[in-house]
């Protein structure tokens, strides 16, 4: 049977809105419809705080009007309409973002066309096609996001769809919503086991399975490879997480959690960056006492470096290290990463530090912060040696009543001025930027470098979570005999900040994140348990790469498994899972009893094969009594009830259970 085709559409404009004639089977109804928009909406909604408000406004109008449609037997709109709002999509997308390729773009248009779709769709066979695009709707969430939640909603979006496919094969019954949940949930449940051997056994390949565009990353958050007033205090009021570390051996106090990350050497007057790369030859470096060893699971952020504790002694595959400590991924890190590493806390490095290096270490720009320079002037001329300029420099910050701040003033031109003689209220990199000027301009070489410092400990996984919050800038100078050594100028004024974390550091009245913040102890509990399922889900669902797979694998027996081996595996562990699948529903389906309404069919069928008249194989109930009331006229009216009685229960809408009691005393009463 093939579905009939769409009712024609009538001339002009205003027969946009005039009632359409009686909907033909294979038409979508009312019921079928809602299940449509519904489907599809729930796929996309998670799309709605990404794009134009304009677009998800005019996609929502598309679907109430698709509904309305359905609902008061109007005609669809003619096509040259549905060209115009293809095209004006278009442009607007253009519009907005300025390409029609890439993450963003494409999944604006994706959206705009499948609200425009169902503008069109009149047909059973089309609404599978557009349940089938709602599948690859649901696919574009995960480019966005890969979180517990978002998986959750993505699964909940898959067995609506499903749910739908299914009400859309009653063609001319309303199925019980009950009914169709159970057969989706049924199905899915049936993939489940195919899933899962799919997911454990098929090779993986490092890194994504498709590129993504630039786009994808844009909105990636975290540190960068500049720093200005203003830079790292704006990035503290995010709780987002920057890395987790499990580690291996004893914990270390959390004044000695510094996690070092770009190194900034050049300075134009305002913003301090890291200029041209540092040697490549490493500076020695002596380790004083016992490593410490970790794992860090490091969230994207679109650059190269990997975080680590300061010093590293010990690099992650497929990673590199400069001459001032940063280690640098070959790549940049565009999705989650788990590396090994060990770092020693106490250390000796730069004793022969390259003079090349120490003149980068000294260079100020011209004619800014006059007063600074002068500054520094007055305390070469005071103090006895380096040192001792540094602790007058640090004491100054401990006694001019400077103020420890996420919400400092704006400053100007001459910056380390201002904050130094002006507003003396600042964030880190304030003290870290004018520490580092004023020893320069002693002639001591310094540089700042980026990071956090701390970090929380999660007593449910037995791991540190180090936050957007605990962003950080601390400075290193250099000493003739000693070499280069951190110095956060910071912790002379608020020591808080380094022993205790940012939230105890700031007052009440500073903008940090509630949940950084809070004393409530439940709310620690539910979120450590939180952050705890999503670290799981991190490590073996969205971190199960090639390293977990072979990890996992060893743990087998499957030592030296390739590619080869894992695709001959799957494919022996998938046919013999679907032979098992198939067998068990073989079994089940020959030892399923039939139903009532069989059961009287077939003793029907059986009083007249016993009479000599079979139903032949390929008869149908129709034309079974069609042969029946030629050879059997007397019987023709009882043959003719029996069966419309049958095919009304059987095939068609009639759920009485008179009926089926009916259809049984028929049965019984029938004598051919």
């Amino acid at each position: 049977m093939t579905a009939s085709a769409a009712p024609p559409r009538p001339a002009g404009f205003f027969s946009l809105w005039k009632p359409a004639p009686d909907i033909p089977w294979g038409t979508l109804s009312l019921h079928n419809t809602l299940w449509l928009v519904f489907s599809l909406g729930l796929a996309a909604i998670p799309h709605v705080e990404r794009l134009p408000v304009w677009l998800s406004l005019v996609a929502g109008a598309c679907l109430l009007w698709r509904i309305t449609i359905a609902a008061q037997g109007l005609r669809l709109p003619r096509r040259w309409l549905l060209f115009l709002l293809v095209t004006a999509f278009a442009v607007g997308v253009y519009l907005n973002y300025r390409t029609l390729f890439g993450r963003d773009a494409g999944v604006a248009l994706l959206v705009a066309m499948v609200a425009l779709k169902l503008l069109e769709t009149a047909r059973l066979r089309d609404a599978m096609v557009l349940l089938c695009l709602g599948y690859f709707l649901v696919i574009t969430n995960f480019l966005y996001t890969q979180t517990i939640p978002i998986g959750a909603h993505m699964l909940a979006a898959v067995l609506v769809i499903t749910v739908a496919m299914v009400t859309l094969q009653y063609a001319s019954a309303r199925p019980d919503p009950k009914t169709s949940i159970r057969l989706a949930a049924f199905y899915l449940l049936q993939a489940a086991p195919l899933m899962a051997i799919l997911f454990v056994l098929f090779p993986r390949i490092q890194g994504p399975l498709w590129g993504l565009p630039q786009d994808a990353y844009s909105g990636v958050t975290g540190l960068s490879d500049t720093m200005s007033p203003g830079s790292l205090s704006r990035l503290t009021l995010s709780d987002a997480v920057a890395f987790r570390v499990k580690f291996h051996t004893p914990l270390p106090q959390l004044p000695q959690l510094y996690w070092r990350g770009p190194v900034l050497w050049e300075f134009d007057g305002r913003t301090w960056s890291a200029g041209f790369p540092a040697r490549p030859t490493l500076t020695e470096l002596q380790p004083i006492g016992d490593p410490i060893r970790y794992a860090v699971t490091l969230e994207p952020h679109n650059f190269r470096w990997l975080f680590a504790l300061d010093l590293p002694i010990q690099l992650p595959p497929k990673s590199r290290v400069t001459g001032d400590f940063q280690i640098l991924s070959n790549t940049p890190v565009r999705q989650r990463m788990r590396y090994e590493l060990a770092s020693a806390l106490r250390y000796q490095t730069g004793l022969n530090e390259d003079r090349d290096e120490l003149r980068r270490a000294l260079q100020l720009p011209a004619g800014f912060n006059p007063r600074a320079r002068a500054l520094a002037q007055e305390f070469r001329r005071a103090a006895d040696d380096d040192r001792d300029l540094v602790k007058r420099v640090l004491d100054l910050f401990r006694s001019a009543n400077f103020r420890y701040t996420m919400t400092p003033p704006l400053l100007g031109v001459h910056s380390v001025d201002e904050f130094l003689f002006d507003s003396r209220r600042g964030f880190c990199e304030h003290y870290a930027s004018s520490f580092v000027f004023l020893l320069r301009a002693a002639g001591i070489p310094a540089r700042v470098v980026t990071g956090y410092q701390g970090g929380e400990l999660n007593p449910m996984g037995d791991y540190m979570i180090v936050r957007q919050s605990d962003a950080h800038a601390w400075a290193e100078a250099w000493f003739q005999g000693a070499g280069w050594m951190r110095i956060d100028p910071t912790a002379a004024v608020s020591p808080l900040r380094v022993d205790a974390g940012i939230a105890a550091a700031v007052g009440p009245g500073e903008p940090v994140p509630f949940l950084v913040r809070t004393d409530y102890q439940w709310l620690r509990r539910v979120r450590f348990a939180w952050d705890n399922a999503a670290n799981g889900w991190n490590q073996w669902v969205l971190g199960y790469g090639p390293e977990r797979q072979l990890l996992l694998l060893s743990r087998v027996g499957m030592d030296d498994a390739t590619w080869r081996t894992l695709t001959l595996i799957t494919a022996a562990v998938t046919g013999g899972a679907l032979a098992i699948l198939a067998g068990i529903l073989l079994i089940r389906v020959r030892q399923r009893a039939p139903d009532p309404v069989s059961r009287s069919y077939q003793r029907f069928c059986g009083k007249l094969a016993s009479a000599g008249y079979p139903r032949l194989p390929y008869e149908g109930p129709r034309d079974y009594a069609v042969r029946l009331k030629l050879h059997l006229p007397a019987l023709a009216h009882p043959v003719e009830a029996i069966t419309g009685l049958y095919v009304a229960l059987r095939y068609g809408t009639l759920a009485d259970p008179d009926a089926v009691g009916r259809l049984r005393k028929w049965v019984t009463n029938f004598k051919p």
